[in-house]
């Protein structure tokens, strides 16, 4: 006899839900260029790219008349030409003195000046930014006359501080504008909660805002640094006498209308160089966040 629970139909299993497709593992990628593609382009760049800094380290090492491809037997006879003959020592000291006076007076003036721009609100501030940005459309070489003018007027002509002002104020519209975005990163909050703890308004920046600013401190210094280092313009025309002349105004003087001295020329370009190249391979990091922190507000 099939009694009534016999006939009850068994319920169907629950279908179990499907699995979620696997994600790819990190850095996976189906449709990824071949590596020959990016290493050989990124190798031909690169090639065209040393071969100048090989060309001068070959003339700077290389004896004077050798053609060879190969830096030997290896001379530094033209550094010790440059360093102590054409007085290389003492444009070194003088870009160096140049650089640095440049690179402090240039932050101090731009930290102040970006602070007023990233926190008050004046009736003139549009028209003052629209002024800085609209400077940066004026060529160096249109400002020598009247500042050659002023500094006659001042008595500041043959001065290292005739280069140091000139290079400063060429700099400062862009380092103002790249400091004051920075800043604008940096919370308002902050300062105020310094204040609430009974920090005045310059002790808040100092002990609050200015540790934040180390990345963009170092991008607007190191840029300033390295155009005064390089700018050859202001000291030609401002600086007269030879002891006060900087490298790249030496490096004219290895030139001459009827010959030019390569190996001369190559060792005091390479002296010109080595120190840019180590100060950005020690600030690369920082010099690219203030750049990008700098460059993302406005």
């Amino acid at each position: 006899m099939i009694t009534k629970e016999a006939t009850k139909v068994a319920p169907a299993p629950a279908r179990r839900p499907a699995d979620p497709p696997r994600p790819l593992k990190a850095g996976r990628n189906w449709d990824e260029v071949p590596r020959w593609q990016i290493y050989l382009p990124l190798s031909i760049y690169l090639v065209f790219t040393l071969i100048p800094f090989y060309w001068i380290l070959l003339f700077a090492l290389r004896p004077a008349g050798s053609t060879s491809l190969v830096p030997w037997p290896m001379t530094f006879d033209h550094f010790e030409k440059v360093w102590t003959e054409r007085q290389f020592g003492t444009y070194f000291e003088n870009s160096v003195l140049v650089g640095v006076a440049t690179l402090l007076m240039t932050t101090l003036v731009a930290l102040a000046g970006g602070y007023a721009l990233a926190r008050f609100n004046f009736k003139v501030k549009r028209a003052f930014m629209l002024a800085l940005l609209c400077s940066q459309f004026v060529p160096g070489a249109l400002l020598l006359v009247p500042l050659f003018e002023i500094f006659a007027e001042l008595q500041m002509i043959n001065s290292l501080g005739s280069v140091i002002l000139a290079e400063t104020v060429f700099q400062l519209p862009l380092s103002m504008i790249l400091i004051s975005n920075f800043i604008k990163n940096v919370p308002y909050s902050l300062e105020e909660a310094a204040w609430v703890d009974g920090c005045n308004r310059m002790t808040s920046f100092r002990i609050v805002v200015l540790p934040l600013l180390r990345p963009g401190l170092i991008a607007v210094g190191s840029f300033a640094f390295v155009h005064s280092w390089n700018h050859f313009l202001f000291a030609l025309m401002f600086l007269n006498n030879q002891d006060k002349q900087t490298i790249p105004v030496g490096l004219n003087t290895l030139m001459s209308a009827d010959s030019v001295d390569l190996g001369a020329l190559a060792a005091g370009g390479i002296i010109a160089a080595v120190p840019v190249v180590i100060v950005f391979a020690f600030i690369q990091k920082w010099l690219i966040t203030g750049f990008s922190a700098g460059a993302v507000k406005g």
